[in-house]
């Protein structure tokens, strides 16, 4: 019965000389590595996040 949106996240870009904080903020996504996915549910917390490392990843 639960239909929770959710969204795949990928890292596309290195987060090396980035700030800290979207560092942080890649490693909360969920991506460690380059090319890695998460799948995660489509909440305002969540596109918050990615909208603030937009430059780092892409939504597929």
């Amino acid at each position: 019965m639960s239909d929770k949106k959710t969204l795949k996240v990928k890292l596309v870009r290195s987060p090396i000389g980035t700030r800290e904080s979207h560092r942080a903020t890649v490693r909360g996504l969920g991506l460690r590595k380059l090319n890695s996915v998460a799948v995660l549910e489509d909440t305002p917390a969540v596109r918050g996040m990615i909208n603030k490392v937009s430059y780092l990843v892409q939504v597929q």
